[in-house]
């Protein structure tokens, strides 16, 4: 069965324009990191209205073979793509955070969250376990592919405890990062219990379900509370900290605020990414700035053009 799932997420993630090592999780058909150069040549040449000549170059592709490859990524031109990269595009995304403020204050921030068609939940640790560092708990913990770069994704039986993109940290030290956040827990590394979670979450092999995907998370109660409501953050949006702040009911914590979306250990499903300064700058993230202009610019053209229920190379 393991056999079986890890060869049917090697088949899906073949599609998807991500770095894999060889033998690890299938033959991928991009690099990411060729992505993530051409859309940082994309913003530091906007004044200059780049050409595609120039992306391609620095994504050390064709202009031919990039075009097609970016168009797959994003679901749009690279043409297209810059309008979400300016400055300007993230501070008009900000004056319609109040619209989701107060979406987020009408539904409550107890409920799930949705990631494209995904349906997250959250459960907080025991106070118990949250002492121990998780003493008792047993993390199963995998190397994937993802649209966005190479993840370590860890799950427990009550839901996924750790998603990091690994690619600038390399797969040891991310590992050591996991085992340091959840000290006093169980590790051991087994891709085929992790393998349909990431097939859940990064690829559309399936039917999705309104089942939500639970996360098991360890923070203070009030690091609790803000990821909570960064759930409540859909995908094409952008709030700033401030905003956190008045979801939780700290309008003037937003130092706070930054400290426990910094924090935050489950990358993309608690979408801290989606956290910008009140002067549209993008902001520190944990994974990188330019993933997080990455992911910030690929929700915001998936929205716009209206398919957020599709997965990038689908």
């Amino acid at each position: 069965m393991g056999g079986r799932l890890l060869r049917q997420y090697a088949e899906g993630m073949s599609d998807l324009l991500v770095t894999v090592k060889p033998g690890k999780n299938g033959n991928a058909s991009f690099d990411y990191a060729r992505m993530e150069k051409a859309i940082g040549y994309l913003q530091t040449h906007f004044l200059e209205q780049p050409d595609l000549a120039g992306a391609a170059r620095a994504a050390h592709l064709s202009e031919y073979h990039f075009q097609r490859i970016f168009t797959r990524w994003a679901g749009i031109s690279p043409k297209r793509f810059l309008q979400f990269l300016t400055l300007e595009y993230a501070k008009r995304q900000l004056t319609d955070s109040k619209a989701v403020l107060a979406a987020a204050l009408d539904s409550g921030l107890s409920g799930p969250g949705r990631l494209h068609d995904l349906f997250v939940s959250l459960e907080a640790v025991t106070p118990g376990e949250f002492k121990s560092r998780g003493a008792g708990l047993e993390i199963a913990y995998g190397h994937h592919a993802t649209p966005f770069g190479p993840c370590l994704l860890g799950v427990t039986t009550r839901g996924v405890c750790w998603l990091s993109f690994t690619k600038s940290l390399g797969e040891r030290k991310a590992v050591s990062e996991l085992q340091a956040h959840w000290g006093g827990a169980k590790l051991a590394e087994d891709s085929t219990k992790t393998a349909p979670v990431a097939v859940k979450i990064f690829s559309t092999l399936g039917k999705r379900s309104n089942v939500p995907l639970s996360l098991l998370v360890m923070g203070t109660n009030f690091q609790i509370k803000v990821w909570q409501a960064l759930l409540q953050i859909p995908p094409g949006k952008v709030v700033s900290y401030e905003t956190v702040g008045e979801l939780v009911g700290a309008p003037s914590a937003s130092r706070a605020i930054g400290g426990a979306v910094g924090q935050n250990a489950i990358a993309y499903l608690i979408p801290c990414h989606r956290v910008i300064r009140k002067s549209g700058s993008l902001g520190g993230y944990r994974w990188g700035e330019s993933r997080k202009r990455t992911l910030l610019a690929w929700e915001a053209a998936r929205a716009q053009a209206g398919t957020t229920e599709q997965t990038p190379g689908r």
